[in-house]
């Protein structure tokens, strides 16, 4: 009896866990940049270590006041981890609240044992996400123009990465190629940006690895890949972030400005620290989701379907 009871508290703990519906991104055809070998999802205090099967959780607000309007958050963890709940399950209940269709994405680690070039998984994994969402929009009542992304701290770069990469690394061959993965916009919360002298040194290793050209760090700092064509942003920072320098966002920013990307915004903050939270931030700090949710109303993301 008392093995039974165990058994039952257990399922209950690990079945809480994950309350949302999961999706595998690449289920149906061939994961590229795999070399076929099984990976075991791997979780504890609230991180991803590991991930075998990538794929989006999906949080929908109620259908009376769906705004036709989704965004695609990644969550943060330096690309060694995911801190899946209070960078991205927290953040999607909070979308929810003014009409928003949130997906929290579960990428592939750069170090996988099954990953085979270990720079390319999580963008993989993040441009196949945003064509899977634009491919099913129907049935969430999206509007395949009004797609974004966001990211905090290293998801925050892949976030910027998503928003600047023209390189298709996700294509399959199958329908969802059809459809871009580019967001319709992009909200970076204390992001990792430069992979230059400003560079989160853990992510620059997690992802690039140790040996990494100045090529591949150039390749992959996003201020250098702005154009014209990249989606507008929102982006905050804390000039206290001991982790990730506030000047990753203006680099950024910047790069946005001299490219003439219209409707973007910048908002340094004093105190925050790294990878501000959704709520309870000191003085101003707090008002940032108010600034967000008013950006989107600026920016068309939240006006009828």
């Amino acid at each position: 009896m008392k093995t039974k009871l165990l058994f039952l508290i257990i399922w209950g703990v690990t079945s809480s866990v994950f309350a949302q519906d999961f999706i595998p991104i690449w289920k149906g055809s061939r994961m590229p940049n795999s070399k076929g070998i099984e990976v075991k999802d791997s979780i504890s205090n609230e991180r991803i270590y590991k991930v075998g099967t990538p794929g989006i959780y999906v949080f929908e607000p109620s259908k009376a006041e769906n705004k036709g309007a989704a965004v695609l958050i990644i969550p943060g963890g330096g690309y060694a981890r995911l801190a899946y709940q209070i960078s991205g399950f927290q953040l999607a209940k909070w979308y929810n609240t003014f009409g928003v269709t949130a997906f929290v994405l579960s990428h592939r680690m750069p170090q996988s044992p099954d990953v085979e070039e270990s720079y390319k998984a999580p963008l993989q994994d993040a441009q196949r996400a945003m064509r899977y969402i634009r491919a099913n929009a129907g049935q969430w009542g999206i509007n395949i123009n009004k797609v974004g992304v966001m990211g905090c701290s290293a998801g925050g770069h892949l976030s910027a990465c998503l928003s600047t990469f023209t390189e298709d690394w996700s294509k399959t061959g199958d329908k969802l190629d059809a459809f871009s993965f580019t967001p319709n916009f992009t909200i970076l919360i204390s992001p990792v940006i430069s992979m230059g002298e400003f560079a989160h040194k853990g992510s620059v290793l997690n992802l690039l690895g140790k040996d990494a050209s100045q090529k591949l760090k150039d390749q992959f700092s996003c201020d250098k890949r702005v154009t014209e064509n990249t989606p507008p942003a929102f982006i905050v920072h804390s000039t206290d972030d001991k982790t990730v320098p506030s000047l990753n966002s203006i680099f950024y920013y910047t790069a946005l400005k001299e490219h003439n990307v219209k409707m973007s915004t910048l908002h340094i903050f004093p105190e925050g620290g790294h990878n501000i939270a959704l709520r309870n931030n000191p003085g101003t700090t707090n008002k940032w989701t108010l600034l967000a949710e008013e950006w989107l109303g600026d920016i068309g993301m939240l006006s009828a379907k």
